[in-house]
């Protein structure tokens, strides 16, 4: 599934679409490449973003509540990390 961050696409996997005390969250992992990390984590970093689902017309401001990744040596060219993280409306 497509989910959209300030504009950056990403392929979501592993999605799971919540709602908690009337605010919508939205949960899924994603595949980062050594090139593509310091875009993705600068990115994150922002903690700031607008969230927009096209396939679950859904669309929310957000901040991350839980954010993990499976390796940290995207430094090292041609390596891949799956990145977590759910976002919550603000």
């Amino acid at each position: 599934m497509k989910i959209r961050i300030n504009g950056h696409v990403f392929e979501g996997k592993k999605v799971e679409i919540l709602e908690a005390d009337d605010k919508k969250q939205v949960a899924f992992s994603f595949d980062v490449t050594s090139e593509t990390y310091h875009d993705v984590t600068a990115l994150l970093y922002k903690n700031d973003f607008q969230v927009d689902i096209p396939d679950a017309s859904l669309s929310f401001q957000a901040t991350i509540l839980a954010y993990s990744t499976s390796t940290t040596n995207l430094y090292e060219k041609g390596n891949t990390s799956e990145f977590y993280v759910k976002l919550g409306e603000k």
